[in-house]
């Protein structure tokens, strides 16, 4: 029998230790064993379906989406007009035709002529007071450019009040180039739309308009003109209107037409003014 000498601890506390040990060395090898697999796993799921290339994820989709506009096409934002590119709208004023557009930029990068066809808020008000003869339509209240697509509101300022806007005017750079010119082409409309005929569509004399109008005691002109000559093809005065978004037509005859497109403009006023908002859209003329 074995006896204990002085500060040696008996036999049965070193078993006890001893014991306590070797479970400790098998809890440390069975959680170290654990993470092993663990990482194992882990690894061996990320390798799973990956192939020779590299991984990326996927682009997010981009919606863009722009206002509604009756009477012409969607718009679609564009930085220049490439030359391959198409005009997608009815060419009513100034130009009639890219010929007409490439002589008007070799006198202005030649002789700086008409440098207001650069601007499209000047180019929409020549067009209202100059084309259109509503000469009391003599303010910008707005303007929205977008590429190559620009909306300007055209108004006038009764006495004591804030100004009031007649038309949205909807206009497009016209042929090739950095200087390619700003060019009417519609109009985005409200409480006065224009919604027949169709933007676009094929049409003869006489010719039904119509559309819509918000408003008291409302007289509708209807004038069809084209770019190259002053004089109206034809007017028609007046169609009796009004209320909250009321249907109005009227049939109007012209001749006379020789523009690739022709202007067909329905007006009103006679609150303050004798043109209080107008609309405008274009047709093809057919013999």
């Amino acid at each position: 029998m074995s006896e204990n000498g002085p500060g040696r601890p008996p036999d049965r506390v070193v078993r006890d230790v001893r014991a306590r040990w070797a479970i400790a060395v098998a809890c440390l090898a069975i959680i170290a064993l654990a993470v092993a697999m663990v990482i194992l796993f882990n690894d061996s799921g990320k390798d799973s379906g990956k192939d020779s290339g590299t991984s990326q994820a996927p682009a997010p989709t981009v919606t863009q989406t722009g206002p509604t506009v009756t009477g012409t096409p969607e718009p679609s934002p564009t930085t220049s007009t490439p030359a391959h590119q198409t005009f997608r709208y009815q060419p009513l004023w100034p130009f009639t035709s890219e010929d007409a557009v490439a002589d008007w930029q070799q006198a202005y990068r030649s002789g700086g002529k008409q440098p207001w066809h650069l601007d499209p808020a000047q180019t929409a008000l020549s067009f209202t007071t100059g084309f259109l003869d509503f000469h009391e339509i003599d303010l910008v209240v707005a303007k929205s450019v977008r590429g190559d697509e620009a909306y300007v509101s055209v108004g006038y300022r009764a006495e004591h009040n804030p100004p009031s806007v007649a038309a949205v005017v909807h206009l497009a750079r016209y042929g090739q180039g950095d200087d390619a010119p700003w060019e009417v082409v519609g109009t985005r409309d409200s409480s006065l739309t224009l919604t027949q005929p169709r933007y676009g569509a094929a049409a003869r004399s006489p010719l039904t308009v119509g559309g819509r109008i918000t408003g008291v005691d409302e007289a509708i002109r209807v004038d069809v003109r084209q770019a190259s000559t002053e004089a109206r093809l034809g007017t028609l005065c007046c169609v009796a209107a009004g209320g909250e978004s009321q249907p109005w037509s009227a049939q109007v005859t012209f001749q006379g037409a020789t523009d690739p497109a022709v202007v067909v403009v329905a007006s009103t006023g006679g609150h303050y003014q004798g043109v209080e908002a107008f609309a405008i859209t274009a047709i093809r003329t057919v013999d």
